[in-house]
């Protein structure tokens, strides 16, 4: 009975079928899709970190090392499982030269490695730790991705050449947000590289209890153990990192998926309620002849819920056939899952997931039925409701508005309950073609640094690994001083300082001094350090220590306490997050590094100036900072970019889909008006004309509103996925002429094309059939 029943109700209704159906299986595959690439994204880096056992604790150290007493302290922690340390052989990037092209333009710390012998393997493509021959050489997939290398080219280190043999997977520095890249070569030749290039040690632990990772780097500090280089990275750090770039692709598909799901709820209530309206009086008959509500219901829910099930089959295998080219970065970076089938059900699951809360949602709306009257629905055939709002507008008081627009604009304000669901779906519709797109703009541009601890500027010179870098450093300024391009510049110097915990126990805090006014950055909350009793430190400071404005931090001064009030709390992504920022001076000779960034003349040409400085100073790394945000965020930028491509098309085709089929239910639903209308003596082109006033109205409506709301409440939305990689507060910016010009056109154009399409069977109505009194 059943199947006779929704094949008949298919027939009579297919548009209004084929929207519903589409809409669920959007819903469908998009959510299946997010639950199987969430699962092997997760799933393929934990196999890659497992299979290179990936270390707990690593510290990256600069100069002079003790293996003696580094082995004597990991002997005595219980929870030590494994120890060692690696060399990290940092190389010039001009030195580095593959083809004919350097690594010179790289912001990246290029150094060279051999392979482990206990852990933290360097792995190939195929996840087999790889030991190259004698004149062999690993280069990592970010530069394979980067088109600069393939296998079989040669690579020239210091006069020394190399054959790339493959590309090596490194769960430590595969990211591009990692500064450092390690590239693979053979022990002998990498001893007869040693001499040229600057030696660092990776200090590394396993853990028994991975969880206990806090308590042993505090007794690693307090031990004094070396720690000149970057604040330690963990394991867990280490896996947030590489599921960065996929991860927010992943991230925004969800938020797609939501607004989807939440467009598809008020497009089955509109057509759900519009059904029972249509069947109104045979739902009276049913309930005079004592069929009971639950009965009835399920009339209904077989047909939505088979739709349902179809669509979400059909949705599920879609996202089967999606998920290959989207899988291609993971595989590429991570490897194989491992995890397929547990992907596969997951997906599934997802599916399930929305068809459970679709047929959920379709019994929440037929609970109405117990409010329908026997009675009045035998007699009426439709709900009766009132018509004050209707009657206040009269055509008699249009105060010259041409009929058509008034009669357009009356019928909307008339039956505001019934064009709200277009409003809502276009509000929707604009909110999410405008959000990621925006999002996209911000992490962009320039100024989005500022935001992640970095100041704006056109050059930025790195002095570190070297000797005698604070007179490098006093060089290079005495130049900038004279050097008229320059319109401003500023010296920031790092340093490792000891820090008085509440419990008189000592902590490590990297502190960067100097003028942190010329170059601002952005603070979450409070402001820069102005004077000598003042320090800001970064989110991650401030959570580890629960630190908030002005409380007290005491740090160890040339021999001296120094009590420093917390005047600012920032974002940070460089040098592991754990940073602070003040302006104090001090004599304390060791120096971790210097920075200086630069602002040129409006008249200088960027590119000559930093090949000037590079030849002049070639102790020194000197990026353009557009270069550095590229090589940096390359990799998050490209995966927001594509999902704001696709919340466009999505957006697009909801927009389409939803107006077509509202026109054509409306105009079902006007029959009667319609031929009154046309008997009146208005002709097609003036009812058509009508109802593209209707559309016109609702369109204006929904695009304000959402793009005031995508500027607001999606600013939140945004805050919530760049917050995964370290920006704990930013502010939109916008792109003015998509956001209020391209977007609104782009609606515009649905919503007439879907207008015109959906009214044009009023043409078809004839006066007689729908006219019997």
């Amino acid at each position: 009975m059943y199947r006779k029943i929704i094949i008949n109700d298919v027939k009579k209704s297919k548009l209004i079928t084929i929207t519903i159906t589409a809409f669920i299986l959007l819903a469908a595959m998009l959510t299946s899709l997010a639950a199987i690439l969430s699962v092997n994204l997760f799933s393929a880096i934990n196999n890659m970190m497992l299979r290179a056992e990936t270390p707990h604790f690593m510290q990256m150290h600069s100069g002079d090392i003790d293996l003696d007493r580094l082995s004597a302290f990991a002997d005595t922690e219980n929870n030590v499982e494994d120890f060692q340390v690696l060399s990290f052989l940092n190389i010039e990037g001009a030195e580095i030269v593959i083809g004919e092209d350097s690594l010179a333009g790289s912001v990246q710390d290029n150094g060279l490695s051999v392979q482990s012998e206990r852990f933290d393997f360097l792995l190939g493509l195929d996840g087999n730790i790889i030991y190259p021959a004698e004149g062999e050489i690993y280069v990592p997939i970010y530069y394979m991705k980067q088109g600069l290398a393939s296998i079989g080219d040669s690579i020239t280190i210091h006069g020394v050449s190399f054959t790339v043999a493959g590309f090596l997977r490194d769960s430590q520095m595969n990211a591009s947000m990692i500064s450092s890249k390690r590239f693979l070569i053979n022990e002998s030749d990498f001893e007869k590289i040693r001499k040229f290039g600057k030696l660092e040690y990776l200090i590394e632990f396993r853990f028994r209890d991975s969880s206990a990772v806090s308590s042993f780097e505090s007794g690693y500090i307090a031990a004094g153990l070396p720690a000149n280089g970057p604040p330690a990275i963990t394991h867990s750090l280490f896996k947030l990192v590489n599921a960065l770039d996929d991860g927010m692709m992943i991230a925004m598909l969800i938020l797609i998926s939501v607004l989807v799901i939440v467009i598809n709820f008020l497009c089955i209530r509109f057509t759900l309620l519009a059904k029972v309206e249509e069947d109104y009086r045979e739902i009276g008959v049913l309930k005079a002849i004592g069929l009971q509500v639950r009965s009835i219901k399920k009339l209904y829910l077989a047909k939505y819920g088979a739709i349902a099930g179809i669509a979400c089959i059909a949705g599920f295998i879609l996202s089967l056939f999606a998920k290959e080219p989207l899988m291609e970065n993971i595989r590429l970076y991570m490897g194989g899952s491992g995890s397929s089938g547990l992907g596969t059900a997951f997906g599934m699951l997802g599916a399930g997931i929305i068809l459970f809360v679709v047929v959920l949602y379709v019994n929440g709306v037929l609970c109405r039925f117990k409010k329908v009257s026997a009675a009045e629905a035998i007699r009426y055939g439709a709900p009766q409701s009132g018509t004050k709002t209707a009657k206040s507008y009269r055509l008699s008081g249009s105060r010259g508005f041409p009929p058509n627009i008034f009669l357009g604009i009356k019928d909307v304000l008339s039956r505001k309950k019934l064009y709200s669901t277009m409003l809502f779906v276009l509000i929707i519709s604009s909110f999410l073609m405008i959000v990621p797109q925006n999002i996209y703009n911000t992490i962009s541009q320039r100024n989005f640094m500022t935001y992640m601890g970095i100041g704006e500027c056109d050059m930025r010179i790195d002095i570190q690994q070297t000797d005698g870098i604070a007179g490098k450093t006093a060089e290079i300024a005495a130049v900038m001083a004279r050097d008229t391009d320059i319109k401003k510049y500023t010296v920031l110097t790092s340093y490792m300082f000891d820090m008085q915990m509440e419990d008189r126990t000592t902590e490590k805090l990297k502190v960067e001094l100097g003028d942190q006014s010329v170059f601002p950055i952005e603070y979450s909350a409070g402001r820069a350090p102005q004077t000598e009793s003042e320090i800001a430190i970064s989110s991650l400071v401030a959570d580890d220590l629960e630190k908030g404005l002005n409380d007290i931090i005491v740090l160890m001064i040339d021999g001296k306490e120094k009590r420093l009030a917390v005047r600012g709390i920032y974002s940070d992504i460089t040098n592991g997050g754990k940073t602070a920022k003040a302006v104090f001076k001090t004599s304390q000779g060791s120096i971790l590094w210097s920075i200086i960034p630069v602002k040129l003349q409006a008249d200088a040409v960027t590119d000559e100036k930093i090949g000037g400085y590079k030849e002049q100073f070639s102790y020194a790394k000197v990026s353009d900072i557009d270069e550095y945000i590229s090589q940096t965020f390359g990799g998050i930028t490209d995966a927001v970019k594509k999902a704001s491509y696709a919340a466009i098309a999505a957006a697009a085709t909801l927009t389409v889909l939803v107006t077509l089929l509202f026109m054509k239910m409306l105009v079902t639903k006007d029959r009667y008006p319609i031929a009154v209308l046309k008997s009146l003596g208005f002709k097609k082109e003036d009812i058509c004309r009508q109802y593209m006033v209707r559309s016109a109205i609702v369109l204006a409506a929904g695009v304000s509103i959402g793009t005031v709301l995508a500027n607001t409440l999606g600013e939140l939305v945004g805050v919530g996925l760049i917050s995964s990689f370290g920006a704990s507060t930013f502010r939109f910016d916008i792109n003015p002429l998509f956001a209020y010009l391209f977007s609104p056109v782009l609606m515009a154009v649905c919503v007439y094309l879907s207008t015109r399409f959906g009214i044009s069977d009023i043409s078809g109505l004839k006066i007689s059939e729908y006219i019997k009194e």
